[in-house]
């Protein structure tokens, strides 16, 4: 690891470029914690690629733009965006037309940490990286309160379409079936599965498949053309969810109704996310419309539904038997920890787990924008979200914005308009919907 002390001065703004946006990446007070979050930067970005890092904006920006902000030629700029493209900390949006490409700094997940380790090889060191991201994100709970610990997070369950009863199928949307999801997609990437291969690394991977994890859409469009993943066929994607369905693993879509783009299949025993539930019990996911249910006269109490749920939300209880004086173990499941997935209804062989319908349906945002301003607008950033870099989005951005705030209930206009102090956005806000 990296020494502790002071941060060189590059390394220091971009530090503090990655406290603002929807996910930041805080500096912990561990201090092996610290010495992985400091070692992570060091690995991504140079001294010089810091400083432009440091410089770029939330939202894409094109060459020239950022060429003006940052005070470099364009034709020098370029190339390093390009190699930092290269290495997943930049994103790029090819331009059309006459237009110029756009570039944006990945947010650190989903972005960068996850892209670090989605190729096998490459120029970033895969074991000294591994090493760097399991010190920050497990030395302490800076980073799982950043990424989990408010009501927007980033990931949302897909219940096992499988083992929902058919009378229940027709009420499942479209955005809940993992399946409607890929078959949807117009473009489909498979990947390294980031967290086992990190696991890899650090010598306890389990023996699920690595290459299962997919990207859609122009979220493939990046993978592909940067090399973090193959392109595949839509059949081949929904083999893959199948695939994984038969292993036990997890579906974990991003949190959005359109357009999500990717789905990753997960395991309770190296993805970040579902250890955020287990270790620091935080709603690290939004449940699927589903919750599992055991019947306990059908229950043999063998406990496989309980070593299958991936976070623990299972457990086997005694339940005494009438006119006995022994008990026989059932399972039972914690409703408010369960998030639907599905897994321990397929492991179980004699249909004594069921998944049933939720009460009242997870809220999940329509779209990203709506997710990232939900997230900013929870963590005291919106306002990083509209002036950015002392730069204002302009006025088709902001009116996008407003139009997803004045659909928020009054108490989130309410803290939007503190957070904005902008007259336009609070007589906006205003003509919102009312509570009632």
């Amino acid at each position: 690891m990296g020494h502790l002390g002071h941060l060189d001065a590059d390394y220091r703004a971009l530090a503090d470029r990655l406290q603002h946006g929807p996910v930041a990446m805080p500096e912990p007070d561990d201090e092996t914690a610290r010495a992985g979050w400091r070692e992570i930067l060091e690995i991504l970005f140079t001294p010089e690629e810091a400083a432009v890092a440091s410089r770029m904006p939330l939202l894409p920006i094109s060459v020239s733009a950022l060429a003006d902000r940052i005070g470099m030629a364009a034709g020098e700029l370029e190339p390093r965006l390009e190699a930092l493209a290269d290495k997943g900390v930049v994103m790029d949006i090819p331009g059309r037309g006459r237009r110029e490409t756009s570039y944006l700094l990945a947010p650190p997940v989903v972005g960068f940490f996850e892209f670090s380790m989605m190729r096998a090889q490459d120029s970033i060191p895969k074991e000294r990286m591994a090493r760097a991201l399991h010190a920050y994100t497990v030395g302490d709970d800076s980073f799982a309160r950043e990424v989990f610990g408010g009501r927007t997070v980033v990931g949302r369950a897909l219940v096992h379409e499988s083992e929902v009863a058919a009378a229940d199928l027709p009420e499942v949307l479209d955005w809940e079936r993992a399946s409607q999801v890929v078959g949807a997609a117009a473009h489909h990437a498979v990947s390294l599965c980031y967290c086992r291969h990190k696991a890899q690394h650090l010598g306890h991977a389990c023996d699920r498949p690595a290459d299962i994890c997919l990207t859609l859409d122009g979220g493939a469009d990046y993978v592909i053309r940067r090399g973090f993943g193959r392109a595949v066929e839509r059949t081949e994607a929904l083999d893959l969810l199948v695939q994984a369905r038969e292993l036990g693993l997890v579906h974990i879509a991003d949190n959005v109704q359109q357009r999500p783009t990717y789905i990753c299949s997960c395991c309770g025993c190296c993805c970040g996310q579902l250890s955020a539930i287990r270790e620091f019990d935080m709603r690290a996911v939004v449940p699927s419309g589903f919750q599992a249910e055991s019947d306990e006269v059908a229950c043999s109490g063998c406990g496989r539904c309980a070593k299958a749920c991936p976070i623990g939300a299972i457990t086997m209880q005694p339940r005494y038997v009438d006119a006995s004086p022994r008990s026989v173990l059932v399972s039972s499941v914690d409703a408010e920890r369960c998030i639907g997935c599905g897994v321990c209804a397929g492991a179980c062989r004699r249909d004594a787990m069921r998944m049933i319908k939720r009460s009242r349906r997870p809220e999940v945002p329509v779209n990203t924008l709506e997710r990232v301003v939900r997230s900013c607008l929870e963590k005291g950033r919106l306002a990083d979200l509209i002036v950015d870099e002392g730069s204002s989005r302009g006025n088709r951005f902001i009116g996008q914005v407003v139009e997803v705030l004045t659909a928020l209930p009054a108490v989130d206009r309410l803290l939007a308009s503190e957070q904005l102090g902008s007259r336009f956005v609070k007589y906006a806000l205003q003509r919102g919907p009312s509570l009632g």
